[in-house]
């Protein structure tokens, strides 16, 4: 029998991915009724008319939906009366069954779940090139590769995304794919596959760089504190929500602006009008600045700090766990081997 072929941190980049993997998918499935509550509630409050987008989240990334006309089956249209985040959760629960808190989930893992994939195996891959060539400076490791991973996987997902609304809207089936990509290449050029891009890395490259730092930094000081060599289920998950939180306050006048812009470029494409009409990222912050003083760029700080931090805390702890499973798999499978 051969030996496992593993690299630096004793697993191959296929258990890597594997890893990360299941991490997306419990996550979502934590996360995500959080979001489909906060959709309702939006809608009981505002009704989403034809055209109208909102962001979606699945604790992975955030998603443009495009309300189309005359769906009064849409599961963000379904009727009810909420009082508060808790009634909504009981009685989506009792009236339409336990799966609605999932509703709109399947689609945007399509997405989702191979830019979580990406994203976090180019990261620990990233990290432990970058530990060997750094050297003394070894320790800021974790802030290059989490700000370059994060760059890697929105710049593959980005265009990905913008087809999926641009199809949404003109209510396009998968098999028309490739003439959504080829119209839009022609009338707008391939630049515009990436619009949307800038304003998503203001946001997500330092919030992974101030996350991957201090998640490392953290998870050190905690292992360190408890007299362990490796980190515990707990520790990964208290280091992954205090990182995630800190970087989510640090970031949120970006992801402000980013909500804004996703949701513009959204409704310009379901009115079938040119994504270049578009505003800048500066046009949007200077907006909101002069409509809501410097306080609307930091509005909503606490449901993005509630919806983020378990997102984060489960995620890593998951990838965490997995990582460590095929690590002593590994090292029980080359024992084994050897005798």
């Amino acid at each position: 029998m051969f030996p496992v072929p593993v690299d630096s941190n004793g697993i191959t980049p296929f258990q890597q991915m594997l890893a990360s993997c299941s991490g997306a998918l419990l996550t979502s499935l934590f996360v995500t009724p959080l979001d489909v509550v906060k959709i309702r509630l939006q809608a009981q409050k505002s009704p989403f008319p034809k055209g109208k987008c909102f962001v979606y989240c699945n604790g992975l990334m955030d998603h443009t939906c495009v309300c189309s006309n005359g769906n009064s089956k849409a599961w963000y249209k379904a009727p009810g009366h909420f009082n508060g985040t808790l009634d909504a959760f009981i009685k989506i629960v009792r009236r339409e069954g336990i799966k609605s808190l999932w509703s709109g989930l399947p689609p945007t893992l399509i997405m989702a779940v191979p830019a979580t994939v990406i994203y976090f195996t180019c990261y620990d891959q990233l990290r432990a090139a970058l530990r060997v060539r750094m050297g003394s400076h070894a320790e800021e490791a974790p802030l290059l590769a989490g700000a370059l991973a994060r760059v890697g996987s929105v710049t593959v997902i980005s265009p990905l995304e913008l087809i999926r609304t641009k199809m949404q809207s003109q209510r396009h089936s998968y098999r028309e794919l490739s003439e959504v990509i080829h119209s839009a290449v022609r009338n707008e050029g391939w630049r515009s596959l990436w619009r949307g891009w800038g304003p998503t890395l203001l946001r997500d490259v330092p919030f992974s760089a101030m996350y991957w730092y201090n998640y490392e930094k953290g998870k050190a000081w905690l292992c360190k504190h408890n007299n362990i060599r490796e980190p515990t289920f707990a520790i990964t998950f208290i280091s992954g929500a205090v990182s995630g939180s800190i970087a989510s306050i640090v970031t949120l006048p970006f992801d402000v602006v980013k909500t804004r812009r996703q949701v513009e470029i959204g409704e310009l494409q379901a009115m079938n009008l040119s994504s270049k009409a578009s505003s800048s990222t500066l046009s949007v912050m200077t907006k909101i600045v002069a409509e809501n003083g410097v306080g609307g760029l930091f509005v909503g700080f606490l449901p993005r700090v509630i919806k983020v931090a378990p997102a984060c805390a489960i995620m890593i702890s998951c990838y965490e766990f997995g990582k460590a499973f095929f690590r002593k798999h590994n090292q029980e499978r080359l024992l084994t081997s050897n005798t």
